[in-house]
């Protein structure tokens, strides 16, 4: 099979017009094109004088590829496609004595059960929230009643803190064995729209994954797992360096030396559980600061120009970065098309805020966090739980600005900038719901973080004309973007001091989003089953 890169077709072409197109570059008949695969679709709008293009990766099966090989040799854009197809470690015998067991079901637990069940390991799931159609039904609780279930939540429950998300599946990690494929094709098969698998930013939406999630449950169920609800893990049974389970919140036991911890970021008492039990972690960079909210049609007009509105582009999105002179970086971070801005606690009497989208990314307003990186070294030394313990004094005091009624505090952009409170809204309605309460959000932050996002704001409106519109809006806080600690592991994936212990994804520091998070929990699983299996790794 041939890998076609950079075929250029207008952005109206008919469906009809790829064929022809590969025809034509190729320089061939069409009868020696056997079939081909749309691998990835894409298009740049960063020169808005210039025609906009969908750019294609194309794979191709043809007659005689070794003769077109030869004929494109000086073609950097025609070469040999890699194979992406999934290769399992091993499959287990019936009679192992053992079962594995996977601590937590967001994207990293998913993927880790579902390698582990489809290599015939029959893993035991444990998830401390809810199933996820009980579990959408509490997030609005918090969302239209103010009713927080701590257990139940934007955080805590199935599919992760992903599934209130825009669902993108994207990301920049180094993926040599081309895992981020298998995670696709799995959500494809569990009903995820087949365009994720060429698209260039694909997104599934939150309302979406629920339905997927859910039918990867059942996958895992149907080959042996077992997935248990409301079922947290409060202490971990170590003899000797090498684990031997893990206890539930009811006392009950549950055996097993090889247990994957796919924690998420927000497991604050199982964090400072491990540690108790010296569980070796430290101490991790991440990042602070607000939502910012759009109009969605100014974002678009900005990136897109002419083509802003196009049926086939949607909603437009943007990355920006800024170092400011105080040293510190400041970032969008999951900017979320024609979204919204949600509460996203997991604790009472705290406020946080995160951003979603649903597939259709139609609301009005576009939003993306602002936010500044910190370190360890330099903002919360202090052991390996300091960053946890900021992140929660942070969260109670923006809980207090809103007015302690889970409303968040905001402020417009042009009021920020100026440093003084808002007292009323203008053209932009905030979307997060309970709600927001104006004011001054200067307090609710370090100094040098508001000093880096107050010089970053004007900066990013030289990039996007309109991102320091006085009348924007931010939402605080915006403070789990990341894990605040790694629970560090070795070269073989199993933490450094606890034999049998394999922390993965983003609550051990190993990922950042719903794609990374799958992946990592494949390459964790994938660890375990060679362990259990005894396999040496190829």
């Amino acid at each position: 099979m041939l890998r076609i890169t950079e075929l250029k077709l207008p952005l109206d072409h008919p469906e009809e017009a790829l064929r022809p197109a590969i025809v034509q570059r190729l320089d061939i008949d069409d009868g020696e094109l056997l079939d081909f695969t749309l691998f990835k679709r894409s298009y740049d709008a960063r020169k808005k004088s210039s025609e906009l293009h969908f750019i294609y990766t194309i794979d191709c099966t043809l007659r005689d590829e070794a003769a077109l090989l030869a004929r494109f040799s000086e073609d950097r854009h025609i070469n040999i496609a890699p194979d992406t197809g999934y290769k399992p470690v091993g499959q287990a015998p019936e009679n192992l004595e053992q079962r594995p067991v996977v601590v937590g079901f967001g994207p990293c637990g998913i993927f880790a059960a579902l390698i582990l069940a489809q290599a015939g390991l029959k893993p035991i799931v444990l998830e401390r929230g809810t199933e996820v159609r009980q579990r959408t039904k509490d997030t609005w609780d918090l969302w239209r009643k103010n009713q927080l279930h701590p257990e139940s939540n934007v955080q805590f429950g199935e599919g992760g803190a992903g599934t209130f998300s825009d669902g993108k599946l994207y990301s920049q990690i180094k993926d040599p064995k081309h895992l981020g494929r298998k995670v696709l094709h799995e959500f494809v098969k569990a009903g995820a729209p087949e365009e994720i698998l060429y698209v260039n930013k694909p997104h599934i939406g939150t309302f979406r994954l629920t339905g997927v999630v859910a039918t990867m449950r059942e996958e895992i169920k149907a080959l042996g797992g077992e997935v248990r609800f409301q079922q947290r893990v409060s202490d971990v049974l170590i003899e000797d360096g090498q684990l031997q389970g893990v206890v539930l919140e009811d006392g009950e036991q549950i055996r097993s030396r090889h247990v994957i911890l796919a924690l998420g970021h927000s497991s604050r008492d199982t964090f400072r559980m491990l540690h108790a039990r010296g569980v070796y972690m430290e101490a991790k960079p991440f990042s602070v600061g607000f939502r910012i909210e759009h109009p969605q049609s100014l974002i678009d007009r900005a990136r897109l120009g002419k083509y802003a509105g196009h049926p086939k582009l949607g909603a437009a999105d943007y990355k920006l970065v800024h170092h400011a002179k105080n040293g510190r970086s400041v970032y969008s971070f999951c900017m979320c098309p024609g979204g919204t801005v949600v509460a996203a606690t997991s604790e009472p009497h705290r406020v946080v805020t995160n951003g979603m989208s649903q597939y259709s990314r139609n609301e009005r307003n576009a939003n993306a966090g602002i936010v500044v990186g910190i370190t360890p070294e330099q903002d919360y030394p202090g052991g390996p739980l300091a960053g946890v313990e900021l992140q929660e004094r942070l969260e109670s005091h923006a809980y207090i600005l809103g007015g302690s009624t889970y409303e968040a505090p905001g402020q417009l952009v042009g009021d920020f900038i100026a440093g003084k409170p808002s007292t009323a809204l203008g053209s932009v309605e905030p979307s997060y719901k309970p709600g927001v309460k104006l004011g001054d959000l200067a307090p609710s932050l370090p100094d040098f973080a508001i000093e880096a996002i107050r010089e970053a704001l004007p900066a990013f409106d030289k990039q996007i004309k309109g991102f320091a519109l006085h009348d924007a809006v931010l939402t605080g806080i915006e403070t789990r973007t990341s894990s605040p600690l790694r629970i560090t592991r070795n070269a073989d994936l199993q933490s450094l001091n606890v034999k049998g212990l394999y922390p993965a994804g983003e609550g051990a520091g190993y990922a950042g989003g719903i794609l990374s998070a799958g992946v990592d929990g494949i390459r964790v699983a994938e660890a375990l089953a060679r362990d259990m299996l005894g396999i040496t790794e190829a």
